[in-house]
């Protein structure tokens, strides 16, 4: 224990925070990590190009091109995160062998077999997500909101089979698995009908989870989107729809806070959520200017996001990760910046004495709530960082970077 840290401690106690409750707690925190960074959505099952409203730029070198790559590169980014961390997977991670194929409504358990083998031998569970995108089926970027019967039918049976495989990631891992539908269904210019796309794909979700699973090892969430790139002017998924299918079908409602306009903030969210759902969910993401998916930083709203996890008291109610992709930096460490920033804000948000600034605001002490709130940016919550970590055996500071730099040029670069 390092003398900062005993001041820190120190410090911390005079407003009545216990940094040793704050680290164990931390330590518990579950967040769950996005597979799809370490090969730019590019997946194991199809030579289709990325499409759905999503993009991802950059040709940095030493992307994972096989299974053994892309999970000896997890690895070396779980390397640097401490506290607990899950697996998240697209269902276009299907890893298949002598020879053999299964399309999308085909898949079975036994695709992702090396997948749980890989989280049982690290202590961890998998999250899943059905893959709606890049695929020959995807026709005039509508999927299960399709007019084609064919079309909708093929995405129904992949929903269903996803089913299917959420419940044996969490029986074999012992741990829940949340499955995640998001769909990139819209249109590039005004709709003659908003309404018949809406209603079949609730349709189609209603067909899905007609498949029996079982409620204490998968949680279904449903995810919106605001617009995607040649989807500009409507999307299927909207928020209300998402939001008012979540509460009539009970299931959990997930929030990327990418899928919003500009001037909206799901930190601002979350709290409403939580009067009326046992269970949200988040996708922590960076939109710059739209829904671009740049690596999660320290900044604003991230730390509104935790703060609001924490001054809710809902570390129990929310399903925390990341979503997000750059090709145009290292893959590894982008992970890794992301993972540990997420941390980070809600390492600060534990930091902060909220009922006393409740208390104030209940008292219409708004000079207070404003003077303290600013005071308490500058405790030393670095030095109990430091101590989080090195509790972990991980490291603290910005030395991983040079751990990550010796392996793109021992790995990466030679692929």
């Amino acid at each position: 224990m390092s003398n900062r840290y005993e001041y820190a401690k120190d410090m911390y106690a005079k407003i009545g925070i216990d940094t040793e409750e704050v680290i164990k707690k931390l330590s518990d925190v579950t967040v769950s990590l996005h597979c799809w960074q370490g090969d730019d959505v590019t997946g194991f099952d199809s030579r289709e190009a990325l499409s759905g409203g999503i993009q991802t730029t950059g040709n940095y070198p030493g992307k994972a091109t096989s299974p053994a790559e892309l999970m000896a590169d997890l690895d070396k980014a779980f390397s640097f995160m401490p506290g607990k961390n899950k697996l998240n997977l697209h269902a276009s991670y299907a890893i298949f062998e002598d020879g053999e194929f299964a399309d999308r409504d085909a898949l079975e358990p036994k695709h992702f077999k090396k997948w749980v083998d890989f989280a049982k031998e690290r202590g961890m569970g998998i999250d899943f997500n059905p893959t709606f995108f890049s695929h020959a089926m995807v026709k005039d970027n509508l999927t299960l909101s399709s007019p084609d019967e064919e079309v909708r039918a093929f995405w129904v049976r992949h929903g269903k089979a996803c089913i299917k495989i959420a419940e044996y990631f969490a029986t074999e891992t012992g741990i829940p698995c949340v499955i995640n539908f998001w769909i990139p269904d819209g249109y590039k210019d005004i709709p003659a009908d908003r309404l018949a796309p809406r209603a079949r794909f609730k349709k189609s979700l209603d067909e899905i989870l007609a498949e029996p699973y079982d409620k204490s090892k998968v949680y279904v969430t449903l995810e919106s989107k605001v617009f995607g790139i040649g989807l500009e002017s409507y999307t299927v998924g909207s928020a209300e729809f998402c939001l008012s299918y979540s509460d009539y079908k009970g299931i959990t409602p997930l929030m990327d806070n990418g899928h919003y306009h500009p001037t909206e903030v799901v930190s601002d969210k979350i709290p409403s959520l939580l009067l009326f759902n046992e269970k949200i969910a988040l996708h922590v993401t960076r939109p710059v200017r739209w829904d671009s998916d740049h690596v999660v930083i320290f900044d604003d709203e991230t730390k509104e996001i935790a703060k609001e996890i924490i001054r809710c008291d809902a570390l129990d109610k929310v399903f925390i990760a990341l979503d997000y992709f750059d090709a145009s930096i290292n893959r590894i460490a982008a992970w890794v910046i992301g993972s540990r920033n997420l941390r980070k804000a809600l390492l600060c948000a534990m930091l902060i004495p909220y009922e006393e600034l409740k208390k104030a605001q209940d008292e219409a002490d708004f000079t207070k709530v404003l003077a303290l709130s600013e005071e308490y940016k500058f405790y030393p919550y670095a030095d109990v960082w430091a101590e989080f970590c090195a509790r972990q055996n991980i490291t603290a500071d910005e030395s991983w970077y040079d751990e990550i730099k010796a392996y793109e040029n021992d790995v990466l670069l030679k692929r």
